[in-house]
């Protein structure tokens, strides 16, 4: 089993910037880059309304062997790999678990949730489940999850197996320290050495986006405001001039 602490997290400025973006207009963004699909897809919202954005802090889960791991749920509870993941959280940062889509494990429940909230973690992203969904509905902590299970997180046939190690969430491949931006669109990776120029083309295409709506809104036709033609470039750049960010 791998334990590897230690994430680099961004600017601040960075998260503030996606922030502004939502999850909608990075992903189409990533899109036009070349990243095919960064949508961590089966983990949707179950806090409507809420949106993060937060670097990764991952943690992965294995099919269970009991040659490697037989250790009941309170055992010996340092060696529940999943507790070590929730020790390294700081403000802001998001815990993404590779649970292998698994719909009977319970990854973290309400005592697990209320630690995390308490050092100021963002949100949770889980391929997976989680338990004590009345308990943690009251902490009011943004979840994206695939649904909620009564079992405990080994009592079936996942084990925890890794902690801030490279892991697959939703056929997405996540890397400690990604930058996660999940909102009711779903949870999307923004890969590190790539959030400078979403953010820059995002916020162009957010700009237009804005401007496109009023027009639309108005009756103006669809084929000139979206996508924005060629001929309706000046009036926008004077709309800009008009509205600045």
């Amino acid at each position: 089993m791998t334990h590897t602490p230690a994430i680099t997290r961004p600017p601040r400025a960075t998260i503030e910037a996606l922030k502004a973006i939502g999850a909608a207009t990075v992903a189409g963004t990533l899109g036009h880059m070349g990243i095919r699909n960064p949508h961590m897809q089966g983990p949707v919202s179950w806090n409507p309304g809420k949106s993060i954005v937060g670097p990764a802090l991952t943690l992965q889960f294995m099919p269970k062997r009991e040659d490697l791991y037989d250790e009941g749920e309170y055992a010996d509870p340092e060696k529940q790999l999943h507790r070590h993941v929730l020790y390294h959280v700081e403000e802001g940062d998001v815990v993404v678990v590779d649970a292998r889509a698994d719909m009977s494990s319970g990854v973290f429940g309400d005592m697990m949730s209320t630690y995390f909230k308490g050092r100021g973690g963002a949100g949770i992203i889980i391929d997976g489940c989680m338990r004590d969904f009345p308990n943690v509905r009251k902490l009011d902590l943004p979840v994206w999850l695939r649904g909620w299970t009564p079992n405990f997180h080994t009592q079936t046939g996942l084990m925890p197996f890794a902690v801030n190690v490279p892991v697959a969430c939703g056929g997405v491949t996540v890397m400690p320290g990604d930058i996660i931006v999940a909102d009711d669109d779903g949870a999307v990776v923004v890969p590190v050495a790539l959030a400078s120029e979403v953010i820059a083309k995002a916020r162009e295409h957010h700009d237009w986006e804005d401007f496109s709506r009023e027009k639309l809104m108005a009756g103006a036709p669809l084929q000139r405001y979206y996508p924005l033609h060629p001929d309706a470039q000046e009036e926008y750049e004077a709309w800009r001039k008009l509205n600045p960010r």
